[in-house]
């Protein structure tokens, strides 16, 4: 059966609807490992019709719902230790200034293509959120808006987390490098959050999704042999590494096999063809506060 208009991944921001609706399903369920009550606010009738087009089988659900898990208590646990601005690339439909509980002090910027950050003003207006939010309209490929933007939050901050989550996967080696480089230069970022995928990974996920995300102009990319020690050679220093499938486990979210198998080693370092992610926490190496 072909797909309709509303089902089909146009482009890239269509991803931020995509990952919204895992996020809406999650809060309706009773044993939920989060709340995001503006996530059903937010999808209009994208997101589902996405959703099903995209993930039938509801294959996606738990890593998209644990990335989200480990994030919100990687954020929670840096804020708690003197982070005052939280720099969000590639933010999309993210609602963590609202729902979180975060100090009414600090800094949170989320940056994005005009479009999707006017879309979520609007649908959000009067909703408040629990900290300092600014939305900044940025073409994160433009180098020199990029750095405009670094600047800027680099001098109006002391300890600086950048954030790229479901960010990194559709982009270039090349181009992952170059940000990790210039991201790096500013001696106020303090540390760098993302989630990270195995080549092995990223080949069955091409596998599935491939045709219909080279439609939209946005295939998975990213999925670094080296791992996490991708970024140390760019000045980056690893500090934690949670993987998706030990902490599904723990939390019982993937059936029994996959908890069995989530029993063996993993690799923090070095990945191959076995399919592996990771959120994983960098510490800047020239940031100039410690």
């Amino acid at each position: 059966m072909a797909e309709t208009p509303e089902q089909k991944l146009r482009n890239l921001s269509d991803t931020a609807f995509w990952v919204a609706q895992y996020r809406a399903e999650e809060t309706s369920r009773s044993d939920a490992l989060f709340k995001d009550p503006l996530a059903a606010k937010l999808l209009e009738h994208r997101g589902k019709s996405i959703k099903e087009f995209m993930d039938r089988k509801n294959e996606i659900s738990w890593p998209i719902v644990v990335r989200t898990y480990l994030i919100d208590s990687v954020v929670q646990q840096q804020v708690t230790n003197g982070v005052d601005t939280v720099l969000y690339l590639a933010a999309g439909l993210d609602t963590r200034p609202y729902r979180l509980s975060l100090p009414g002090d600090l800094t949170w910027i989320e940056v994005d293509l005009p479009e999707l950050l006017n879309y979520k003003t609007d649908v959000l207006r009067g909703e408040v959120p629990n900290c300092q939010l600014q939305r900044i309209s940025t073409d994160l490929t433009n180098y020199d808006q990029r750095d405009k933007l670094f600047q800027q939050v680099n001098n109006q901050s002391k300890k600086v987390l950048v954030i790229t989550e479901g960010l990194l996967i559709y982009l270039a080696p090349e181009a992952v490098t170059e940000l990790a480089n210039h991201l790096s230069g500013y001696s106020g970022f303090y540390g760098w959050m993302m989630d990270l995928a195995s080549p092995g990974l990223i080949k069955r996920l091409n596998r599935k999704l491939g045709d219909k995300l080279e439609a939209a102009n946005a295939p998975f990319k990213f999925g670094p042999g080296e791992g996490p020690d991708f970024f140390e050679p760019l000045g980056w220093t690893r500090v934690e590494v949670h993987s998706f499938l030990k902490t599904a486990a723990a939390l019982k979210r993937v059936n029994l096999w996959m908890r069995l198998l989530a029993m063996l080693p993993e690799s923090q370092g070095k990945q191959g063809s076995k399919p592996w992610s990771a959120v994983c926490l960098f510490r800047n190496k020239k940031y100039r506060g410690e």
